[in-house]
């Protein structure tokens, strides 16, 4: 009742009347709104603003704006997120402990802008590399800021660069600052870098051994399948390598032989994480987490630790695709990791349970219809490409792909087949139809692999039949046509399969040729990939683009783009 009066007595007065004459009444708390609504005031209309309030919203907003404004402030990213206590009418408020990066110069001329040593920018500019890529801009020095990462670009934007480059720094002779730390053993493996397939491995290897120079190449070694394991174990007991690079199955096996000590190895880099997840590397994935950088100490009773908390380690994941499937692995594997794009540095944190990742990119469009995107639509193909498909039946694919060929004047074609038993009759076909083939599969040796690629590097070969053994880590520049004789089995597939041509920015063709009955398949892709994929046929010696009602108005749009 006391109240009741007590209200109504400010309505009457309010007008006449100023609150410092009621010194009775206690001060109402931060953040409640009080009940008043005629007070007297001279400076405009009442707002919590002109009583000197301001909600966490509001100073945030300001103050990412204000961040946004200035070229070398820093990215403040949520490390966790601590739900506040909930009262009638307020909205719980987030508390953020920030963790903050340096912003990456996404732009930068040069290496040397990187932060990376000077002799290892000489050994870049010996082998013709000058100006770094978007993502490297953004990945380099995220990662010598010690912070585990997922990096995600298309296929040939040189992701491998990326990661080789701030592990080179610090590891090996080309680290100027090797005496400043406290020395190592010589006999430590300090980086550990995991491929799915053979032919990523031995291109990785190749990288660093480029970077290091023939005198000091022994110090990476590759441990992949289909080689000599006794061979492996000699090497690596008499050259004490500091880089390791190999396959899931050997690194786990020559571990377990007791051969293979990386317990103080300081990066683990899973190159191709999307295809490490899969069921065929469960258990080795499993072994090689439990034991590379693990911490002194942590050992079986500590099995219900998170490995990213017993891990001294930093870890590298690197995909051209990142599913969500991705993103649980990275937040179990790795520790407060963040995704590096081109030109783009953000936290995996606020990414929902419920959906997939949004990384496209993009700065429009709202947060539902970024939600709704699919996995495989981002990011994941190169920009300069063109994507074809041609309607032929199954007895005629092997001809159509030779006239694909001669249309386009292709000189380097890798085409894709979906079982390894189709390679040798397709291969047979070209050849009697004078198309110079060679096949390449999982079944092969070591070195017929190694001869076949060499053959097809140097233009001996004009067309490559494979499988999906070579739609990751073939980094072949010379390719500019990309053959799908049959479907891939998704869209993510489809974007690795893509990503072997139009590698750094050159100019390149996708072309699927599929039944009748497939066409709609075709459609779907379109969508989730977000590209347009134009209707074509192939006559006298020429590409005819067919006018389709639903990719008319995206093939000219993407031909505009392409110039």
């Amino acid at each position: 009742m006391t109240a009741l009066v007590t209200t109504r007595l400010l309505f009457l007065v309010g007008d006449s009347l100023s609150v410092k004459k009621f010194p009775r009444f206690p001060r109402a708390a931060p953040g409640s709104i009080r009940l008043f609504t005629r007070i007297s005031h001279d400076n405009g209309p009442l707002t919590l603003a002109s009583l000197g309030f301001r909600s966490e919203l509001e100073t945030t907003t300001i103050d990412e704006k204000n961040n946004l404004q200035q070229i070398s402030s820093t990215i403040e990213l949520p490390k966790s997120k601590v739900k506040g206590v909930r009262s009638a009418g307020v909205r719980p408020v987030i508390k953020r402990n920030p963790l903050e990066i340096e912003a990456a110069p996404f732009s930068a001329k040069s290496f040397a802008e990187l932060g990376l040593p000077s002799l290892l920018i000489e050994r870049l500019e010996r082998e013709g590399f000058t100006v770094p890529t978007d993502v490297q801009s953004s990945a380099i020095p995220t990662i010598l800021k010690n912070h585990d990462v997922v990096i995600q670009s298309y296929t040939g934007s040189g992701k491998t660069l990326a990661y080789l480059l701030p592990i080179l720094s610090g590891v090996g002779p080309l680290n100027e600052l090797q005496n400043s730390d406290k020395p190592r053993k010589k006999m430590d493996i300090e980086a550990v870098i995991v491929a799915p397939s053979r032919e990523l491995g031995m291109q990785i290897v190749r990288e660093v051994e480029k970077l290091l120079g023939p005198e000091d190449k022994k110090m990476v070694q590759q441990l992949v399948g289909g080689a000599n394991r006794s061979r492996q174990e000699e090497a690596l007991r008499k050259n004490k390598p500091a880089i390791i690079v190999g396959t899931p199955g050997r690194l786990a096996e020559i571990s377990a032989s007791g051969k293979l000590h990386t317990h103080d190895c300081r990066y683990l880099v899973l190159d191709e994480v999307d295809e490490l997840l899969s069921f065929n590397f469960r258990e080795d994935m499993h072994r090689i987490l439990e034991h590379v950088g693990r911490r002194p100490g942590s050992g079986k009773s500590d099995s219900k630790i998170p490995t990213a908390r017993k891990a001294g380690r930093q870890t590298i994941m690197v995909s051209a695709t990142v599913p969500f499937s991705v993103v649980r692995a990275a937040r179990s594997w790795g520790c407060d990791p963040l995704l590096v794009q081109a030109k783009k540095v953000v936290t995996l944190d606020s990414v929902t349970p419920s959906g997939p990742v949004n990384l496209t990119g993009t700065s429009s469009g709202s947060a539902s219809t970024s939600a709704m995107q699919t996995p495989s639509a981002v990011q994941s193909l190169p920009p300069a490409l063109k994507h074809y498909y041609c309607i032929a039946r199954l007895q005629h694919k092997i001809d159509t792909l030779r006239r694909c060929v001669y249309a386009l004047d292709a000189k380097s074609v890798i085409a894709f087949m979906n079982h390894s038993r189709q390679l040798k009759d397709a291969v047979y076909k070209l050849e009697a139809r004078g198309m110079n083939a060679i096949e390449l599969h999982g079944d092969l040796g070591k070195l017929a692999r190694s001869t076949i690629l060499k053959k097809f590097k140097s233009g001996q070969v004009r067309v490559l039949v494979t499988n999906e053994l070579s739609a990751r880590g073939l980094d072949i520049p010379e390719c500019d046509l990309v053959v799908n004789l049959d479907l891939p089995t998704d869209s993510i597939h489809y974007a690795h399969r893509a990503g072997r041509t139009g590698r750094l920015g050159r100019n390149g063709s996708v072309v699927t040729i599929c039944e009748e009955r497939e066409v709609f398949i075709m459609k779907k892709m379109q969508k989730q990939l977000a590209v347009p994929i134009q209707a074509c046929d192939f006559a006298e010696g020429k590409l005819l683009v067919t006018e389709d009602e639903k990719t008319s108005d995206t093939g000219s749009h993407q031909e505009s783009r392409n110039g």
